[in-house]
């Protein structure tokens, strides 16, 4: 059995397809699914969910900037704020804008709240970019 899987941001909906297995990035933590989950909605960090597709040994990487997750009768959808495939990524730009968030992160002083989140924000998506890109594992 499958999984159809839906990847909708405000602007386009990025994947829309069946697959075997999806790995999300949970508030809480990594979360597989599989055919016949239980019904479940779960909030979504920034990072990278990770799709199997059907009968394949290959993982399609896409980079998610927060949302939520509902699984309900081998439906997963998924809504969230930003949503860009791996393959569609420059690798390049995306190292350097994970080099430059790193560097800006490690820069912001402690006493600037504001700053130290938006930093993070900031460093949390590039990674995100960078690893759905294939830069790092």
């Amino acid at each position: 059995m499958t999984l159809t899987v839906r990847v909708i941001s405000p602007d386009k909906t990025v994947w829309d397809s069946t697959a075997e297995e999806v790995v999300l990035p949970s508030t809480t933590g990594q979360l597989g699914i599989l055919s016949g989950h239980a019904p479940m909605l779960s909030a979504l960090d920034t990072g990278v969910m990770r799709v199997r597709a059907d009968n394949s040994q290959n993982w399609v990487a896409i980079a998610l900037s927060g949302g939520f997750a509902e699984v309900e009768e081998d439906e997963v959808t998924i809504l969230v704020n930003g949503a860009e495939q791996g393959d569609s990524i420059d690798i390049e730009e995306a190292r350097s804008a994970f080099s430059e968030a790193q560097t800006r992160l490690n820069q912001v002083s402690q006493g600037d709240r504001q700053g130290q989140i938006q930093a993070t924000q900031t460093y949390k998506r590039a990674r995100a970019r960078f690893q759905a890109a294939g830069g790092m594992v």
